[in-house]
């Protein structure tokens, strides 16, 4: 595209004065024998397509060559290297020529025979026509406008989807191929490998294209025709637009924004169950699809198979993105639309993003959390008997999970190995926030948990759990064992037997082997008197005590060697003071 305001040069045009016929008109013989009585026409080309017709009073553009019957040029607007520019019906053209031109087409051809009556008559012109000639056109009309004439507006195509249409004081990207009315290029956008960029409506292009690019769509095409006195007027421009020509763009808008533009939202679907919206200081993992207002992709999270993972409000992304990012809930679509001053501005980014793009981002949330975030828990059922106990650290539990993304990805059930998970509370044996949600449970209760990834696998996540993934728990928990104090392999429920040893020494000869201890143990615990540390083999755990109490390692214990636990650690104490 052509700026306004550059210099050109408007080349002196030659037009036919118009005399009138003085003296007799004596024409020659018609095909019939007898003089012409008006101009014969030929149309021996005419194109498929003709928006307008020459009418009185219109400008017109055209080539000629003219001949004498005998064939004998007498003049040609080939020969000047200039077309005749001019305005016809109002005398400025011999008549014939101004009879023969009406209703012509653009990039019609004709042939014009002339009678001397509609020409130069009987006086001719000096050294050039003879009186009395009959004359002989050949006529190609290349443009054609009248003052009454606006800017032509044809649509093209429409996209079914226009979020916003050119105003003035709008920056738009466009392409263009550039024409005269009869199709010869004058200028492309494609054939410099760029767009156009420009505001509109600020006197940044020439007046009939500020008006024809008003109310586009981002991806809608159109042909837009200026009359030269919107174009490049009399003077026209360089060598590559004549003067008083009217100009074809076939234009493509790409994209507009206006320099007071703001990150635009458009919510695609938000989930029914939103109950937290994102805010800054908020780590959020989304999938995104990105593309320019014109639809073409420079960038996929999808691609990549990884969310992108990232703080929002604190600029380690494009502030348009920081932008539309605040205030979405997790699962929800959106569309977010950047303008560049807000994106990567007037340079762009790689090979993918030119300068001054708007981008479009059509956005999934994955998920989001706050690094402060404690461990979220929503009570889904309780029984209905009153519950006096509840689960706390130390505590053997067993219990049911279901465990998936917050987007709904399942990752992990206990219903599929058929039976509940057992744990002990505080014991480390599960991921941190799903041991605090585990707590202050009724058997019998059901919760929904949500585990920020510091309380869970955070940033590396873990088999099958993305890093800095929020995770989602359905729990039941199914039984609970109070635990016993740490370091305990066994409790009494009472005070055990003063005879301890006589009480475990079955045979009674002095010593006991394993096998006595783990009988009088497993009887203790089946009548009640004392409980094993849950959620262990309690073969493995009675042995663990029998080699406590086998201080000698002779595989026997013997009255010397047995003491309780509560009597060994205050003999520990003991030895510390």
């Amino acid at each position: 595209m052509l700026r306004t305001g550059f210099p050109g040069r408007w080349p002196l045009l030659q037009a036919l004065l118009a005399l009138q016929a003085l003296g007799k008109a004596l024409g020659r013989a018609s095909l019939a024998g007898g003089p012409l009585e008006d101009v014969v026409i030929e149309r021996y080309h005419i194109p498929r397509a003709c928006p307008r017709e020459v009418q009185m009073g219109d400008f017109v553009r055209y080539h000629y060559n003219g001949t004498f019957e005998d064939g004998k040029k007498f003049d040609s607007s080939y020969d000047r290297s200039s077309l005749v520019a001019i305005v016809v019906g109002v005398g400025r053209l011999i008549t014939g020529m101004d009879r023969g031109l009406m209703g012509m087409c653009v990039n019609e051809r004709r042939r014009l025979v002339v009678p001397p009556h509609l020409a130069y008559g009987s006086i001719g012109v000096a050294g050039l026509i003879p009186p009395d000639a009959t004359l002989y056109f050949d006529v190609v009309l290349l443009d054609v406008w009248n003052q009454a004439d606006t800017v032509q507006v044809s649509v093209l195509l429409r996209p079914p989807l226009c979020p916003r249409m050119v105003q003035d004081g709008d920056f738009v990207r466009y392409h263009y191929n550039g024409t005269l009315l009869n199709g010869a290029p004058f200028d492309s956008s494609y054939s410099r490998g760029g767009t156009y960029d420009t505001y509109v409506g600020s006197g940044w292009l020439i007046k009939g294209m500020d008006q024809g690019l008003q109310g586009m769509c981002p991806g809608e095409k159109r042909r837009v025709t200026v009359p030269p006195f919107l174009a490049y007027g009399e003077k026209g421009y360089g060598t590559v637009i004549p003067p008083q020509a009217s100009l074809v763009f076939h234009v493509l808008l790409v994209d507009v924004h206006n320099p007071k533009d703001t990150a635009q939202v458009d919510t695609l679907a938000v989930p029914a169950d939103c109950v937290r919206k994102a805010a800054p200081g908020d780590f959020m993992r989304y999938h995104y699809n990105g593309s320019l207002m014109d639809g073409t992709p420079f960038d996929s999270s999808y691609s990549r198979n990884h969310t992108y993972d990232t703080y929002i409000g604190q600029g380690y992304i494009i502030p348009g993105m920081d932008q539309g990012l605040q205030g979405a809930c997790m699962g929800e679509h959106r569309r977010i639309t950047v303008p560049p001053h807000l994106a990567y501005g007037e340079n762009g980014t790689g090979n993918k993003i030119p300068g001054s793009a708007v981008l479009v981002f059509h956005v999934l949330v994955i998920d989001f959390h706050n690094p402060a975030d404690p461990v979220g828990i929503e009570t889904l059922s309780r029984p209905a008997e009153p519950c006096n106990e509840t689960s706390k650290l130390g505590d053997f539990i067993h219990y049911h999970y279901n465990c998936s993304l917050m987007d709904g990805t399942r990752l992990f059930s206990s219903h599929d190995y058929g039976a509940p998970q057992e744990t002990t509370l505080g014991a480390n044996k599960v991921i941190e926030g799903l041991d605090r949600g585990l707590q202050g449970m009724c058997v019998g209760e059901r919760r929904r948990l949500v585990v920020p990834p510091h309380l869970a696998h955070g940033e590396s996540g873990a088999r099958g759990v993305p890093g800095s993934a929020v995770l989602l728990f359905e729990v039941e928990l199914v039984s609970r064992e109070d635990g016993l104090p740490d370091g305990y392999l066994f409790v009494w429920h009472e005070d055990p037997p003063s005879s301890l040893f006589e009480d475990m020494d079955l045979n009674k000869d002095g010593e006991v082997p394993l096998e006595e201890f783990s009988v009088f143990i497993k009887a203790q615990v089946q009548d009640g008197r004392g409980r094993l540390l849950p959620g262990q083999d309690p073969e493995k755990t009675i042995g663990d005590m029998f080699r406590n109490q086998d201080r000698d390692q002779d595989g026997k214990i013997t009255a010397a060697e047995l003491k309780l636990k509560s009597e060994e650690d205050q003999e520990r104490v003991h030895e510390e003071l």
